[in-house]
């Protein structure tokens, strides 16, 4: 950007053209008092804080008013002071003052103000008037509002309305009256808050402070365990105890946001109920034994076991470390490549469809592209509830003037912010995305070059349309064919456009064929190589992405190189000192069927909890309870755990170092803040001190860093993966060596196919397995919510965020709720072909007439007891998107 000069108080400065003359003085160390500035909003000048003087002698508010070359303001004539000073009295005399008790003491703005004038309370005594009688609103189980406190400064409304796009606040009353509110004045708990506590971090007074405000001794800069985003947080550290996390403004991603999980949901680091010590299994009651015991017992009965007769499943919530050494250990010690992992359930199709079409499996673009982007096609995501970070930045490129489109079966909260929102039938994607594709190549809308230069097939696409009439795809969709278009229209024209999707893709028996369509959409338009476009899955877990990387799937070696390729098993034998399988292993509905049938008798899950996860869950326990041995390593005792054999106590990424690959494939650094909780080890390390007891070689690793050096040489996308590479920052593969600086976009030149180019793939509309009828009339589709992570190991013993959110109700919609005869709160049965389950009511229009959503975050709702367990017949991933039910009223 073009630098520019200008004078502030007769000191010469320089500053960036576009600053405001209040960033260009904080640049360059001048204090402008202010109150309602927040480097992350637009200013709006209402504290008047700021007034400068201009060369015409006019007050002007320095945060609104532009600096220009050669202009001189002062910051310190008399009018100033006067102005700034009068201002400074009326808002201190109408503060609270007692300052030596409030939470904020000492990092209060207003205070700093007050000291900055040499206000003392005499100066203002004139002016004080009674406070407004208005109670500390202690709802929320996270932070404190006291209105007595409020400047009015409106940075709390403007970063939840323009930040998160919630707007759970807003002015209220009027004149001296005014105060900022929730609907209806209720107490913020009783709002549609998100509890992410972005407006406490932003509020420069003691109206909004955290419930718990213990200072650290000490910092920890590691990366978020929750989702796939991958925020960037600093752990405060106490003694051994976790005691805050604060977000690390520096973040390429996150740039200090976090949500309610990130923010608050760290207590279960050091939680009295996690695992301490290994538990063995004696006539049916756990017992608790030494190390030496638990490795030794592990030992002994794996050996009895061959290489078809186990399994394991790796973790997405594990480091990269962890997963590599248990995909090693897989291969290595028990000679098969059953191995897998809860990408399995999640976004196999996206690594199955995308490396065909692509060559690639992952997201071809960054997350930090998102504020810049010209149009952003989201479907079959919910961001705000799954990923909500992400769903901030989304909220910066609509400020910035993106366009939007959202297609979901549900009206989810993005929708709002929508210019075209698009409602179809669950389980139609791939015929809206082929009908939006047949309106690009009829209205001759695609890029022609692009699909001659970097494409091939499109012939055999082209016939595949005939099918995908608009009238034909408005009957299976039930949108408009009028929106449809406009759709096409808005995707095509806007350059460039980027698509985001996560699961209501992914988990469909076609889920595979969905994220073909995407990837043809794509193509079509010439939305690759370039930033602000793409395909880009959006990873659920935070390191999904990385459990993959690593070769925990039962076809692909670390760096997805293929165990059928005789190359690629030479190059790992070689390595590994060891003879390894060329079959192809079971993926995890497999391993479970297998395990009924009696042919896999050992198992070893590595921090995931399937009792739960998994659909048609009575199964899997089933399942569990078939094995003869069962390993199950975590930080609780899960509902997978109580049916181990043998239950080792593992660390959280808060008590160890390594590495997680966020969703835009970004290695970042986990860092150690506190020793291991009791006598907790990390998970590699327990790994390989089984396989050493078993006798085999080559698990002689010092530390997590020998781990990552090992894979960096072994893994091509992770050959500048040191840690001295990654220190000071993130790198995204492919980094091919250590002076490499990573890839931010692929498929720039060309794609990372055989001949470089990019495949269209023909498509057939397929209907879900499993359709509603008379007896069961209702569509059951499930997802997450913002409050809770997965199975709720981590959060659930979280007493904050189960206050917010506990039992998973079922959203049905007022026409529903009407014909079955139940009301807002009542407790039902939610019924399907597998068992029912129950929950209470919630009726809500997010849910159209015939459809009604679930959460599986709780334990005592079981969700996964009524899903699916039809598969997608590519990956196996489960269609959990898509089954059929019906709900009855119940007495609780």
């Amino acid at each position: 950007m073009d630098e520019i000069k200008f004078t502030i108080d007769g000191i010469k400065v320089k500053t960036q053209k576009g600053d405001t003359i209040l960033q260009a003085a904080t640049k360059n160390g001048i204090y402008i008092p202010h109150l309602c500035h927040h480097p992350d909003l637009k200013p709006i000048g209402a504290c008047r804080l700021c007034l400068v003087e201009n060369e015409d002698g006019r007050l002007v508010t320095s945060c609104e008013t532009p600096a220009k070359e050669g202009m001189k303001v002062s910051t310190t004539s008399k009018r100033v002071e006067n102005s700034r000073k009068m201002v400074a009295r009326l808002l201190i005399a109408n503060h609270e003052s007692e300052c030596l008790t409030c939470a904020q003491n000492n990092q209060c703005q207003l205070q700093e103000i007050a000291s900055f004038f040499g206000i003392e309370n005499e100066n203002i005594t004139s002016l004080r008037h009674s406070l407004p009688e208005v109670p500390i609103d202690e709802s929320n189980p996270f932070f404190t509002r006291d209105l007595k406190k409020c400047v009015l400064c409106g940075i709390c409304v403007r970063t939840c309305r323009d930040r998160l796009g919630v707007s759970a606040i807003d002015f209220g009353f009027r004149g001296y009256e005014t105060r900022i509110t929730t609907l209806m004045d209720k107490p913020i708990l009783e709002s549609n808050c998100v509890s992410c506590g972005e407006c406490v971090v932003a509020c420069p007074t003691g109206a909004l402070v955290p419930k718990e405000n213990y200072k650290p001794s000490r910092e920890i800069k590691t990366t978020c365990t929750y989702c796939g985003v991958g925020c960037g947080i600093y752990l405060g550290v106490r003694g051994e105890k976790i005691i805050s996390a604060r977000g690390d403004p520096e973040h390429p991603l996150s740039k200090g946001n976090l949500c309610v999980k990130g923010r608050y949901g760290f207590n279960f680091i050091n939680h009295p109920n996690r695992l301490t010590k290994p538990l063995i299994k004696k006539d049916g009651v756990f017992e608790k034994v030494e190390w030496d015991e638990a490795l030794e017992f592990a030992a002994q009965n794996l050996s009895k076991y061959d290489n078809n007769s186990f399994s394991a499943i790796s973790s997405a919530r594990c480091t990269n470390e962890d997963n590599y050494v248990l995909q090693k250990f897989t291969r290595v010690v028990m000679g098969t490549n059953n191995i897998d992992n809860s990408a399995r359930s999640c976004h196999a199709p996206s690594v199955a469809a995308l490396a065909e079409s692509l060559g690639s499996g992952a997201m071809s673009n960054s997350i930090n592209e998102i504020p810049h982007a010209k149009c952003l096609f989201l479907i079959g995501t919910n961001p705000t509830d799954s990923y909500p970070v992400l769903s901030m930045r989304i909220m910066d490129a609509i400020r910035n003037g993106a366009k939007i489109i959202v297609a979901d079966p549900r009206n989810i909260d993005i929708a709002r912010h929508a210019d075209i929102n698009i409602q179809h039938n669950p389980g139609t994607d791939v015929a809206l995305i082929m009908g939006m594709i047949r309106v690009i190549i009829y209205e001759d809308l695609m890029d022609k070059e692009f699909i001659r230069e970097r494409c091939e097939n499109f012939d055999a696409l082209l016939e595949s349309l005939d099918e995908f009439d608009l009238e034909t795809v408005e009957e299976i969709t039930g949108v408009n064919q009028q929106k449809i278009v406009e759709a096409a229209r808005l995707y095509a024209k806007t350059e460039p456009a980027a698509i985001f999707y996560s699961l209501g893709i992914t988990e469909h028996s076609h889920g595979t064929d969905n994220v073909f369509a995407l990837s043809n959409l794509a193509l079509l338009t010439g939305n690759f190589g370039k930033p602000y476009s793409g395909v880009n899955p959006i990873r659920g877990q935070n390191n999904v992405q990385g459990s993959c990387d690593m070769g925990c799937l039962p076809d692909s070696y670390p760096g997805y190189q293929k165990v059928q390729n005789p190359d690629a098993q030479k190059k790992f034998e070689n390595a590994w000192n060891s003879k390894l399988s060329p079959n192809i292993g079971l993926k995890i509905l497999e391993m479970m069927e297998s395990a009924r049938k009696g042919e896999i008798k050992a198992m070893y899950i590595m921090g995931e909890n399937p009792a739960l996860s998994e659909p048609d869950s009575s199964n899997i326990v089933r399942a569990l309870e078939s094995t003869e041995f069962l390993i199950v390593q975590d930080l609780f005792m899960t509902e997978t755990a109580l049916r181990a054999d043998l239950v080792l106590p593992a660390v959280s990424f808060a008590e160890k170092d390594g590495t997680f690959a966020n969703a835009d494939r970004r290695v970042q650094r986990v860092r150690q803040a506190i020793k291991p909780v009791g006598d907790s080890k990390l998970d590699w390390q327990i790994i390989a001190e089984i396989a050493k007891k078993m006798g085999i070689e080559g698990f002689d690793y010092g530390c997590s860093e020998d781990v990552a050096a090992e894979i960096a040489g072994l893994a091509p996308i992770y050959g500048g993966m040191y840690y001295s590479c990654l220190e000071e920052d993130s790198k995204q593969w492919p980094c091919y060596h250590e002076e490499h600086e990573g890839t931010a976009i692929l498929h720039k030149e060309h794609f990372a196919t055989e001949n470089g180019k990019a495949k269209f793939i023909p498509l057939s509309y397929r209907k879900p397995a499993e359709l509603p009828d008379e007896q069961y009339p209702l569509v059951l589709t499930t997802g997450r919510r913002i409050f809770h992570y997965h199975t709720s190991t981590m959060t659930g013993v979280n007493e904050g965020l189960k206050e917010l959110y506990n039992h998973d109700p079922v959203e049905i919609s007022p026409e529903d709720a009407e014909k079955i005869g139940v009301s807002d709160g009542d407790w039902v049965w939610v019924i399907s072909r597998r068992g029912k389950i129950k929950s209470p009511a919630l009726i809500t229009d997010r849910s159209p007439e015939g459809l009604v959503f679930m959460a599986f975050h709780s334990p005592e709702t079981k969700t996964n007891m009524i899903t699916s367990p039809a598969c997608d017949p590519v990956t196996k991933t489960p269609e959990f998107k898509y089954c059929a039910v019906k709900i009855e009223k119940c007495i609780r």
